[in-house]
């Protein structure tokens, strides 16, 4: 039997944060949430980021990551996500719902607000989001995220899938366009924490010193650049950027986010990366439902 060209278990830090919150038992097990995922995923990436950030990865952790072959969908998955799609979160038991009943949520930003609604801050009090209170800066953090997933991260397949060598210089312009364009909205909604007439002083998309949930929905798309599209398709983000103010404040944001520790929990080595892309590069057929929607003009299911 050959090898898959894809991996099927995290390697590197990604692998020591799948071992910290193993149960050590059958009952622990029960007691734990669980994120269903794959290793190479970067939606899945997305929400195993928020829940490393908040609720770092320990043995005493309310949750575990299990991992899935997304080409042998196992029937337990089928439960959480019809169509076979990660991530996926398992539900520990309610005593309200019958006790064969299956509590599951999929799509992964309805996965990150879940998180972000289940633990509300970080263990040093952090948030991802503003609070409640805040509706209108909340409603622009959502904003950005909608044209982060409707824009930039479908560019991000183009340039990869494409074969052609001139659709391949076009759309890896549109792609460095689309990351421009989201460096041009960084600093623009007012921290909630700050101080009238503060300055911001963070590198993160609204310039604290923190994370957000948009830094955090984009940022697998954003690592994926300097690594497979860096391999497949020879773009160095940091040169392809215009130069001044804008690559200066892209490099920032880059060195905050993956040098986080909710980011790099999550990261494995960049082999797995590289090997479970080789699919996309060559555009192989029924490489993926996202590579297909791509390949026939339609959104990302």
């Amino acid at each position: 039997m050959s090898k898959p060209s894809y991996h099927t278990q995290c390697t590197g830090q990604a692998l020591a944060t799948v071992r910290a919150t193993e149960p050590k038992s059958e009952e622990v097990a029960k007691a734990k949430f669980t994120l269903f995922g794959a290793c190479f995923c970067p939606f899945v990436q997305r929400a195993w980021a928020v829940l490393c950030f908040l609720s770092p990865p320990a043995a005493s952790s309310p949750w575990q990551y299990r991992e899935c072959d997304p080409y042998a969908k196992p029937a337990d998955l089928l439960e959480l996500s019809p169509k076979g799609l990660v991530p996926a979160l398992r539900l520990e038991h309610d005593p309200a719902y019958p006790s064969e009943a299956v509590r599951g949520i999929c799509e992964s930003t309805v996965i990150m607000e879940y998180l972000i609604e289940r633990f509300g801050a970080s263990p040093s009090g952090q948030t991802l989001l503003p609070p409640l209170s805040r509706p209108y800066e909340r409603a622009q953090y959502k904003i950005a995220a909608d044209r982060l997933n409707r824009k930039l991260i479908p560019a991000f397949y183009r340039f990869l899938q494409a074969q052609n060598p001139d659709d391949q210089i076009e759309h890896g312009k549109d792609y460095v366009r689309e990351i421009e364009a989201f460096v041009q909205g960084m600093d623009s909604v007012i921290v909630p924490t700050a101080s009238e007439g503060e300055k911001k002083k963070g590198a993160f998309w609204d310039g604290s010193d923190s994370p957000s949930y948009v830094d955090f929905l984009v940022a697998p798309w954003l690592f994926r650049t300097t690594n497979v599209l860096k391999h497949f398709r020879a773009l160095d983000i940091n040169s392809a950027i215009s130069e001044g103010p804008l690559r200066e404040r892209y490099i920032a944001w880059q060195d905050a986010v993956f040098h986080h520790p909710a980011w790099t929990a999550t990261v494995s080595d960049e082999q797995l990366y590289l090997d479970s892309y080789v699919r996309y590069a060559e555009n192989r057929p029924n490489t993926s439902q996202v590579a297909n929607a791509i390949n026939q003009g339609r959104g990302l299911p």
